[in-house]
């Protein structure tokens, strides 16, 4: 894993997440567990409306946090209910905190390869909807990282559980002296959350 990563995961604690979130998360950790014990493969779909920004960012961090604590058998995606495209400062902020980032093509809806490792294959992000063919179909845990997604969609297709772990969202502050920060931020409690999720199956 790229050292610039490892640093950051190194200040992240336990004591900065707090009881009612641990309880939220807490079900994510039961499925991963649940699925585990069983030798199953976990897949899990990180949703929000336009797949832009924290369904990105969750996706992201998940993969990271399950291959930097050993967990493996572990395929992390991400969707929306609509397809629009991953906002271009979530790819500026991840590169800042360490990930390699290239961008694949130049279209409207931009393909990227996100890698946390040296030698490790690449998270590949796009916007789609949560059904896409990219996607799975059935046994995935459906993870709603926004309200409007949680409400908009009161079922997901395919799913077997679905986990509420909502997060405000980043763009409220696009086009102030802010965005830069408040992006960063959203990124570090999204992947501290995640970190520990996965603290707690290893």
């Amino acid at each position: 894993m790229f050292q610039e990563i490892v640093k950051k995961i190194s200040t992240f604690s336990a004591e900065n997440i707090s009881a009612e979130r641990k309880e939220i998360l807490q079900t994510l950790v039961d499925y991963i567990h649940s699925k585990r014990e069983t030798n199953q493969t976990i897949r899990l779909n990180f949703i929000c409306t336009h797949n832009s920004r924290r369904s990105h960012l969750s996706q992201i961090w998940a993969q990271t946090m399950a291959y930097h604590f050993g967990i493996n058998n572990i395929f992390c995606y991400s969707g929306g209910t609509e397809s629009t495209a991953m906002f271009p400062k979530v790819a500026e902020i991840l590169s800042n905190q360490g990930f390699q980032i290239q961008k694949l093509s130049e279209n409207s809806n931009p393909v990227y390869a996100v890698k946390y490792g040296e030698n490790e294959n690449p998270i590949i992000c796009f916007s789609k909807k949560y059904d896409d063919d990219f996607n799975p179909k059935t046994r995935f845990g459906a993870v709603m990282t926004c309200n409007n997604a949680d409400e908009g969609c009161p079922v997901v297709i395919g799913a077997e559980a679905r986990f509420p772990i909502k997060y405000n969202d980043p763009k409220a502050f696009d086009h102030t002296d802010l965005q830069t920060e408040k992006y960063r931020e959203r990124s570090l409690e999204i992947a501290q959350e995640m970190w520990w999720v996965f603290l707690q199956i290893k």
